[in-house]
């Protein structure tokens, strides 16, 4: 007994720092934020519902909401299946993905500065892309303030997060064994049916890990987003994160306390029906 209780007590020793430090800076600003939702910008007087139905009847929330839901509808297959093919071919053991294996992490050691300063180089007026099409006659644009500034900021987070997730899928590729491929190659399996019914399977944890963090990173791409086009971007690329951005500059408390707590739940319930979902299948 003593022993158990001498280990109950170093595990809280270890992991109370931590506790304390997310009770701190996470749990109890969290839960301030749930109060103010209900009250008045100045926190004085009780609202109840009313910040709620303000912010679903504001335009510029339904837009960024809008947005954002688009972004991570696009964004989140196309980052799974392409992380996941490029993990596949690099796992494959041809000669030509071994010089590729270090270059999928380019992109995570680029800083956003720098990675902001390549997309303007590239697709602002006098950019790359506009110069390529003056040679054929066509008068240059400035890709982000046009409709194709949302596939910019789809292409940007697909580069920046491809190599983590390719980091991942090869862990979990790693992790299959051979031998049940060298079964089922036995039996007449071709590589396609190899992959469907071996390497799938065994890739579904790693896939809703992977899934969970792609959906979380999808709230990070702002940082590109506002170096590159500032405070009020082209609409089609007006996500959340611009729209916190400009109400905390007005201190409008009471619209950003209510957006925060929708956007929370919406994310809780969207991880709480992938790991179910993913808990019938495994």
């Amino acid at each position: 007994m003593r022993n158990i209780r001498k280990e109950n007590l170093e595990g809280l020793a270890f992991i109370g720092p931590s506790i304390l430090g997310v009770s701190i800076f996470v749990l109890i600003p969290f839960i301030d934020v749930i109060r103010r939702s209900f009250f008045n910008a100045a926190g004085t007087g009780f609202t109840f519902l009313e910040n709620y139905q303000t912010i679903f009847h504001n335009a510029a929330f339904m837009l960024a909401l809008k947005n954002t839901l688009r972004f991570m509808g696009i964004c989140i297959p196309l980052l799974i299946a392409v992380s996941l093919l490029v993990a596949v071919f690099l796992s494959s053991g041809l000669k030509l993905a071994g010089y590729l294996k270090s270059a999928y992490l380019v992109p995570m050691a680029i800083p956003v500065a720098s990675v902001v300063l390549m997309w303007r180089l590239l697709f602002h007026e006098h950019g790359f892309f506009s110069g390529m099409l003056n040679h054929f006659g066509i008068v240059g644009m400035d890709w982000m303030n046009t409709k194709y500034a949302f596939w910019v900021l789809v292409f940007s987070y697909v580069w920046k997060n491809i190599g983590y997730n390719i980091v991942l899928w090869m862990a979990g590729l790693t992790s299959i064994p051979d031998t049940l491929y060298e079964s089922a190659r036995c039996d007449g399996a071709n590589a396609w049916q190899c992959f469907i019914y071996i390497t799938m399977p065994n890739l579904l944890p790693t896939l809703y890990t992977i899934t969970v963090l792609a959906f979380l990173n999808a709230f990070k791409v702002f940082r590109e987003a506002y170096l590159v086009a500032g405070d009020y971007p082209h609409e089609s690329m007006y996500l959340l994160q611009h729209l916190f951005n400009n109400w905390f500059r007005d201190l409008s408390l009471d619209k950003m306390s209510a957006g925060a707590v929708v956007i929370a739940l919406m994310i809780l319930v969207l991880i709480l029906g992938l790991q179910r979902s993913w808990d019938k299948e495994i």
